[in-house]
C-alpha cells in the first residue's frame, strides 16, 4: 500500500507559537491519515521534491514508499481538525 509522509510547516509554526507538542509528521494512505512526531520506513522509499504539482495540501517535498511504516504517538484524522494532505 501506498504511503505518503511530509512534514507539516503549519503545524510547526503553531506549535512555535502555541508551546504545544503536536504531531508535525502526517503519514497518509488511501484510507486514513495518521499523525506522528517519529517515522520508522522499514525498506526502500522515495523522497519526491515537485514545486510545479504539489499535494493538495501544498506540500512539495516528502517521502513515498509501499514499505511497511512504523508510527510513534499517533493521532487519526478523524479525532483531529488538522488539514489532510493527500
Amino acid at each position: 500500500m501506498k504511503t505518503i509522509v511530509h512534514v507539516n510547516r503549519h503545524k510547526i509554526r503553531a506549535n512555535l507559537k502555541s508551546g504545544e507538542r503536536d504531531p508535525v509528521l502526517t503519514v497518509k494512505t488511501y484510507k486514513d491519515n495518521r499523525y506522528a512526531h517519529s517515522v520508522l520506513i522499514n525498506g526502500p522509499c522515495r523522497v519526491v521534491y515537485s514545486p510545479d504539482k504539489p499535494l493538495s495540501c501544498g506540500a512539495r517535498v516528502w517521502i513515498e514508499t509501499d514499505s511497511n511504516v512504523e508510527v510513534t504517538e499517533v493521532t487519526h484524522s478523524e479525532e483531529e481538525n488538522i488539514p489532510v494532505c493527500g
